[in-house]
């Protein structure tokens, strides 16, 4: 190792729910440095999620973003001419990102108007174990599975 790892940033808590989790999806949420935006966009789906479920929407948020996350991944390995899918945990800090990149990414595939009906919408479905990106993670499992007689080649 020649370099050392970066500290990790300090992210200051969101304002509504004083979570840092929050401010971290809301910075993977952000285009071109537009952090009010992204909030705005977050708190109306926030919103439209307590109008539809009746429940707290910070709870669903959490519960898509749970229901999101791959425990394990498959990564491709070279060996002796043939190319190997080889199944790894993941660390925490990688679950995290990936679940809400996951989540952001497919709210912002969705069809319907505006992207915080979008994202309210993939959120919902999420936290009930459903959509897009829970499919994602599920797929994502089912290659590692498949490909577990490979796991002694760890990277």
């Amino acid at each position: 190792m020649r370099k050392r790892k970066p500290k990790p940033r300090v992210l200051i808590p969101d304002p509504r729910y004083n979570d840092t989790l929050v401010t971290q999806f809301v910075n993977n949420l952000m285009w071109e440095g537009k952090k009010s935006t992204a909030y705005r966009l977050f708190y109306d789906a926030m919103d439209i999620i307590q109008e539809r479920t009746q429940k707290d929407p910070h709870q669903v948020w959490k519960d898509a973003l749970n229901n999101a996350m791959p425990q394990v991944q498959v990564k491709a390995r070279r060996i002796g001419g043939a190319t190997f899918q080889i199944p790894q945990e993941i660390n925490a800090n990688r679950k995290l990102s990936m679940g809400m990149k996951w989540l952001i990414r497919f709210a912002r595939e969705r069809s319907g108007k505006g992207f915080a009906e979008k994202l309210a919408a993939e959120l919902i479905a999420a936290s009930k174990g459903e959509g897009a990106a829970v499919k994602r993670k599920e797929d994502t499992h089912r290659m590692a599975e498949a490909n577990r007689a490979f796991a002694h080649f760890r990277v």
